[in-house]
């Protein structure tokens, strides 16, 4: 197992085959556990206790954003990682999506005793309904991205694929998955090269490549920001610009959370708080006629609509 792999399992993933891995995340926990479910139950429709958060590239990305909760190559001693996917023997659709599940259901093995956990419910949990394709790591950089999502959807889980849109030509060779996330994290180049600190050069080109081709998907499509202050809450014209260009049904405005390896980079402080990430995403409805329809305060995070109320998913 490579050094970053190892490092994600000391942390308390499951690793799938050679460079798949799932955890479970904090809102699962609590929805099995009777407690809130997270934001994309309240916008979408959700069940967070079904939903498998997984990656198919787990450790490498093409960018190195500050704000990453994750160990990114070359922080404490760590190597490079940033070509070594496409070296690397790659494990079948079928397998991955095969052993994601099976492992999804050893991380939750444990609550079956929890006081609080109702059985019928821990029972819904060990047959996950929706797949999250963004756990760690770029997705489109494991070249049968296709098949995994057509995987996925022959076990009858809906997809929710997330890419931080610097491999277009992936994007335009897979099939819809059932939302389509691009992450947006700057208004402008000078901005995203400080910040997402891409690992190859034309990285801005072809993210706005990618978010160009929202518009050709029949899926909802989803701009997905993560905002950082004193970093990246700026422009909103900038922002507005490319929002009104790609014409995503929704954009979503999460605020940065300082947790993981991101608190060696930025301070408590780049933290924004509910009431600022809603200024903002006011700011971006006045400037592209999008509609604020949703907001989860706890989670820091405010819905932009095109079409209005979000139509849930399941």
């Amino acid at each position: 197992m490579s050094t970053p792999l190892r490092t994600l399992r000391a942390q308390g993933y499951r690793t799938v085959g050679g460079h798949s891995a799932v955890k479970v995340c904090h809102w699962a926990k609590e929805a099995l556990t009777g407690g809130e479910m997270c934001y994309k139950g309240k916008f979408y429709g959700i069940s967070s206790h079904r939903c498998l958060q997984m990656s198919p590239a787990a450790a490498w990305c093409t960018n190195a954003c500050l704000y990453c909760w994750r160990l990114l190559p070359g922080e404490n001693g760590s190597g490079s990682a940033g070509g070594a996917m496409a070296a690397r023997a790659e494990d079948g659709p079928t397998y991955i999506a095969e052993h994601a599940v099976a492992a999804q259901r050893k991380l939750l093995n444990g609550f079956k005793g929890h006081p609080k956990v109702d059985m019928e419910r821990f029972a819904e949990a060990m047959d996950p309904r929706n797949v999250a394709i963004s756990l760690s790591g770029e997705p489109t950089m494991y070249s049968m991205l296709d098949g995994l999502i057509g995987e996925f959807g022959r076990r009858g889980m809906t997809t929710f694929l997330v890419t931080n849109g610097t491999n277009p030509g992936a994007l335009g060779r897979i099939r819809e998955p059932t939302q389509m996330y691009v992450s947006l994290s700057a208004p402008s180049e000078e901005v995203y090269s400080r910040v997402c600190r891409p690992s190859a050069g034309g990285s801005w080109g072809r993210l706005m490549e990618s978010l160009g081709m929202l518009k050709s998907f029949s899926c909802p499509t989803v701009v997905r920001m993560t905002a950082v202050r004193g970093l990246n809450i700026c422009d909103p014209g900038g922002y507005a610009r490319i929002i009104s260009a790609s014409q995503p049904t929704y954009v979503e405005v999460k605020a940065y959370m300082h947790v993981g390896f991101s608190t060696t980079r930025l301070g408590f402080e780049s933290m924004p708080t509910h009431r600022e990430v809603m200024e903002f995403a006011g700011e971006l409805a006045g400037l592209t006629g999008y509609e604020v329809a949703g907001e989860v305060p706890i989670s820091r995070v405010a819905l932009l609509s095109r079409i209005g109320k979000p139509k849930k998913v399941s």
